[in-house]
C-alpha cells in the first residue's frame, strides 16, 4: 500500500521525536550503534525493573540479524504517528527506533498512592477500599466486582495541554446507549487547555453550570460506582483523579450511600429518612430563629419567652446579623479544620466551637438559644453523605437566613419555594433532577424515601430509560 505524502510527513523519526522533547532535561536517550537502535523515554515516568526485563535484556543478548525478528514480539507496538508516539512517551512508554521504524514498549512505573479507605465517604459495615489516582487501578476494582464481559471500557482525551485520558464505562445490553453516546459527545467537545480532576470535568459536561445543586453524583467508592453500573447509569472517570462519577444522577440519590444497602432495611430506611429530616434541619432552622425571633414572638412557648428574652437582653444586634455571625464563625472553622492536618483539625474544630460559642455568649454577642441553633444545623449538615450537596445546601441556607431577616416566615416561605422551583427546571443529561418524585413514580419511593427489602426492589430506576428494567427475578 502506498503512503500519500501527508502520512509520510507524519512518521516518527528519531529526529522529530528529539525536536519535540527539546529542553526536556529529563527525556533520556540511548543509542547502541552496532545494532542501529535508539531508545527514547523519560526516566521519572518509566519502572526501571520494566526497562531491563522488557527491553535492554533482550536487546543485550540479541545479534543484529536477530533483532528484526525481536521487534515482531508483543510489547513492541509499530507507531505510525508523530503525535501518537510523543503521547507514548508522555504515558511513560520507552519509543524504540530501527530501520525507520518506531516501536512503543510499555514499561511505565507503577509508583502511586496504594489502595485504602475514602476519607470522604467512610463506611461501617461494606467495603473499605477507594479508588485511587491510578485509573488502571480503579478499572481493576471495577473488573474485580462486575465479572462480565458485557461491562464496556471506552478511552477518550482531554485537555488540549494535559491530554488527561478519561473512562467512559457502561454495561452492554443494561445502559442507554443515547447516554453513552452523549456522554462522549461533550467529552469530545471539551477545548481546554488542562482537566486535572474528575470534579473539574463534571463542570464542564453538566446541563447547567449555574445552578446551585451538583447534576452529576461523584463517588470514589467502587462498590458504590458498581451499584450504579448495575442500575444502568454510565459511569466515568479520569487518570489522575481518585473520583468516579456516573450519569444521570437524581436529587433523592445524593441522599443515599452504600451503607443503606449493607444492612437490614428497617436501619436503612431509618437512617435515609434521617437524612431528609436533617436537610430540613440545616436548610431552615437557623433562618426560622431569626423569623420567630425577629416578628412572631407569638410562635414561642410561653414558658421559653422569658428564657429567650433573658438570653437576648445583652445581644447589640439584631437577630439576622447575630445569625449570620455565628453562621460565618462556624464556616470559618470548618475550613480551618479541613486545611489543616487531620489531628490539629479535629482540635480546632472541636475546641474553637466550644471556645468562641461560650465567649459569644459571655461577651454578649450572640445567645444561648442561637447557639443551639447554629450547632444543630452545623451537625445536620454532617449527615447528608455527600460533600457537594453538604455544601450547596449550605450555601443556600445563608440566602434563607437573609429573606428570614427582612420579611419573616413570608420571606423564608418564598425561599423555599425558590429553591423548590429552582430544583424542579434542573435537569441530569436531559432527565428530570427531581425523578422518581417529579415526575411521580411512586413504585420506585421504595428506594428513595426508604430502603424497601431486596426481594421488593424489582425494577432499575426509570431515570435510566433502560429496555432491560427488570434486575430482581427472586421469588421469595
Amino acid at each position: 500500500m502506498c503512503m500519500t505524502s501527508s502520512q509520510e510527513h507524519n512518521l516518527p523519526t528519531l529526529a522529530h521525536t528529539l525536536h519535540e522533547f527539546q529542553d526536556c532535561s529529563d527525556l533520556i536517550h540511548r543509542s547502541i550503534p552496532s545494532l542501529g537502535v535508539d531508545i527514547l523515554f523519560i526516566g521519572n515516568l518509566i519502572s526501571g525493573d520494566k526497562l531491563y526485563r522488557d527491553l535492554l535484556n533482550l536487546i543485550e543478548n540479541t545479534d543484529p540479524e536477530q533483532l528484526l525478528q525481536l521487534v515482531t514480539q508483543s510489547q513492541f507496538v509499530p507507531v505510525t504517528d508523530s503525535k501518537k508516539l510523543v503521547i507514548n512517551i508522555l504515558s511513560g512508554h520507552a519509543a524504540f527506533f530501527y530501520e525507520n521504524m518506531a516501536y512503543a514498549v510499555d514499561v511505565s512505573g507503577n509508583e502511586g498512592r496504594s489502595v485504602s479507605q475514602s476519607e470522604q465517604e467512610t463506611t461501617i459495615t461494606g467495603p473499605h477500599d477507594a479508588f485511587t489516582e491510578d485509573a488502571g487501578v480503579g478499572l481493576g476494582l471495577l473488573r474485580k466486582r462486575i465479572k462480565s464481559s458485557h461491562l464496556k471500557v471506552i478511552r477518550l482525551s482531554v485537555g488540549e495541554v494535559t491530554k488527561s485520558d478519561v473512562y467512559v464505562l457502561y454495561i452492554k445490553d443494561i445502559a442507554n446507549m443515547e447516554y453513552v453516546n452523549e456522554l462522549k459527545k461533550r467529552i469530545q467537545d471539551i477545548e481546554i487547555d488542562a482537566v486535572l480532576d474528575s470534579n473539574m470535568l463534571i463542570q464542564l459536561i453538566d446541563d447547567s453550570p449555574y445552578a446551585l445543586f451538583p447534576q452529576i453524583l461523584t463517588s470514589e467508592r467502587p462498590d458504590a460506582i458498581a451499584s450504579k453500573l448495575v442500575a444502568g447509569r454510565v459511569v466515568g472517570f479520569m487518570d489522575g483523579s481518585p473520583t468516579a462519577f456516573s450519569i444521570p444522577a437524581s436529587f433523592a440519590e445524593f441522599f443515599s450511600s452504600s451503607d443503606d444497602y449493607y444492612m437490614r432495611w428497617m436501619l436503612g430506611s431509618a437512617t435515609r429518612i434521617l437524612r431528609f429530616i436533617a436537610l430540613f434541619i440545616t436548610m431552615i432552622f437557623t433562618a426560622l430563629y431569626v423569623s420567630v425571633t425577629t416578628y412572631h414572638y407569638e410562635m414561642i412557648p410561653q414558658n421559653l419567652i422569658l428564657t429567650l428574652a433573658e438570653s437576648r437582653s445583652r445581644v447589640p444586634f439584631p437577630p439576622v446579623y447575630e445569625a449570620l455571625l455565628m453562621e460565618l464563625t462556624i464556616e470559618l472553622l470548618r475550613e480551618a479544620g479541613a486545611r489543616l492536618p487531620t489531628k490539629i483539625g479535629q482540635t480546632i474544630g472541636i475546641v474553637g466551637g466550644i471556645v468562641i460559642g461560650q465567649a459569644g455568649v459571655q461577651a454578649g454577642l450572640t445567645s444561648n438559644i442561637l447557639i443551639i441553633a447554629v450547632a444543630s444545623s452545623t451537625i445536620a449538615s454532617f449527615v447528608i453523605p455527600n460533600y457537594t450537596m453538604s455544601a450547596s445546601i449550605r450555601l443556600i441556607r445563608f440566602g434563607l437566613i437573609l429573606l428570614a431577616g427582612f420579611w419573616g416566615n413570608l420571606g423564608l416561605a418564598l425561599g423555599l419555594a425558590a429553591v423548590m422551583i429552582h430544583l424542579s427546571g434542573m435537569t441530569s443529561f436531559g432527565s428530570s433532577y427531581l425523578t422518581p418524585i417529579a415526575p411521580s413514580q411512586p413504585s420506585e419511593w421504595r428506594d428513595v424515601l426508604f430502603r424497601a427489602p431486596f426481594n421488593k426492589l424489582y425494577y432499575r430506576p426509570s431515570q435510566t430509560r433502560t429496555k432491560n428494567k427488570i434486575r430482581n427475578k427472586m421469588k421469595r
